[in-house]
């Protein structure tokens, strides 16, 4: 299996002077081709910065980062984006949705950004997709009309409207009950059987126990990993244990 992502020594730091500390400290990570990993750790351990540098969305002062054999801190702004926009899927906590549109115009506004000739093929896509996720009645509602999970929904539309090879989800349900949280899963399962790669930042045991591997952090570092089989479905209560049982060993 071909390595999607490669970290290398990636140092990152934060403050001036004596206040100056490294939120990720020397950190070496891969994530391979239709994996779908997860990271945990308290607040502050480095989780969500770890994923906006791995894909480029912030950088970092040390250390090197490739993506499908590319440098990408070599990679010029526009560069960068032009991978983030075609190549990369992102679903945040808080889907960043555009209040005077409706759900179908959110889910294709990036996509019509940068290809208006195609608009029809664009928007039967995002209605395949919205069908797909269980939205399709929505498209012309107001997103402060509809629920978190059904906002989830159409973000999680949106990262697939450009066939990437990766998803970064940064804590996508940490505001959702747990009845939308087991569908937003549900589909990430999907989503990672049809071999799209995934990485999720999370603090839910439940939502990592769902993952392939585990990645713990602790002050900046990754301490241990946990490798899981591939979820079936029927065993995420011992899952959950093991998860659990690997958190309390590491104090996280």
């Amino acid at each position: 299996m071909d390595k999607v992502i490669i970290g290398e020594s990636i140092v990152k730091s934060f403050g001036e002077a004596a206040e100056k500390h490294n939120v990720l400290d020397d950190v070496f990570v891969e994530i391979f081709e239709g994996e779908f990993v997860s990271v945990m750790g308290h607040s502050g351990s480095g989780k969500s910065t770890l994923l906006f540098a791995l894909s480029g969305m912030d950088d970092v002062e040390f250390g090197k980062i490739t993506f499908e054999g590319r440098n990408l801190r070599a990679l010029s702004e526009n560069e960068l984006a032009d991978i983030r926009r075609t190549k990369m899927g992102f679903v945040f906590q808080n889907p960043s949705l555009l209040k005077n549109l409706n759900i179908l115009d959110n889910i294709i506004l990036p996509s019509m950004r940068d290809n208006r000739k195609n608009a029809a093929s664009i928007i039967q896509k995002a209605r395949v997709l919205m069908k797909k996720v269980g939205i399709a009645e929505l498209e012309n509602r107001d997103i402060a009309k509809v629920s978190g999970g059904q906002l989830q929904r159409a973000g999680i539309c949106r990262a697939l409207m450009s066939n990437p090879n990766i998803i970064f989800a940064d804590e996508p349900t940490g505001a959702l009950n747990s009845k939308s949280t087991q569908e937003i899963m549900d589909l990430f399962f999907e989503i990672n059987t049809e071999g799209t790669a995934i990485m999720i930042v999370t603090h839910d045991a439940k939502v990592a126990a769902r993952t392939e591997r585990i990645m713990f952090m602790l002050d900046g570092k990754i301490v241990n990993e946990l490798k899981l089989p591939k979820f079936d479905g029927t065993d995420i209560d011992r899952r959950v244990e093991e998860v659990t049982s690997k958190m309390l060993e590491l104090g996280i």
